[in-house]
């Protein structure tokens, strides 16, 4: 049931990053002035009936300009967040490699061991790559992708041996 509700949950993240930009950008598409958008009394309590014809046209070019441009930017940071968040997950994200530190002490690759880095990820060993006699606290680590299907490689800085993982958390 847990691996159920990972999918789904990743899933739903893959859903929200694609339709994310679209429900941003309907709100940006809304060419009505801005005297259209406020009831009578929002716009009185504004000051905004003080304008000239001129100067509200002025002021609705530059309201349609600046939802525009902060649309945009909301969306490619929500799609951003996304990515991150998900990588490692279906090849969902970056194939950059991960670059953070183990969150407390290595003890060794061993079949089944959990490794929790400083950025809240956490990736299960999920083959039988040993490294034994290291204890180290709270070292380096990289997690580069395989070249084939969603395959991920944790390496401890320092060591040469690397062990397949998949991301849980």
């Amino acid at each position: 049931m847990p691996r159920r509700l990972h999918r789904r949950t990743r899933l739903l993240a893959l859903l929200l990053a694609c339709c994310m930009p679209f429900a941003l950008a309907q709100d940006a598409t809304d060419d009505r002035p801005i005297e259209q958008r406020m009831t009578q009394s929002e716009f009185e309590a504004a000051g905004l009936h003080k304008l000239s014809p001129d100067e509200l046209a002025q002021l609705n070019a530059w309201l349609r300009g600046t939802i525009r441009i902060e649309t945009e930017a909301a969306a490619a940071a929500a799609a951003k967040k996304v990515e991150d968040d998900n990588r490692g997950f279906f090849h969902f994200g970056s194939e950059e490699p991960i670059a953070a530190r183990l969150a407390g002490r290595f003890e060794g690759f061993g079949r089944g061991r959990t490794y929790l880095l400083d950025n809240g990820q956490q990736w299960k060993q999920v083959d039988t790559q040993r490294l034994d006699g290291v204890k180290l606290d709270s070292p380096k680590v990289t997690i580069k992708p395989g070249v084939f299907g969603n395959v991920w490689f944790l390496q401890v800085e320092g060591y040469n041996t690397r062990t397949k993982v998949e991301r849980v958390k």
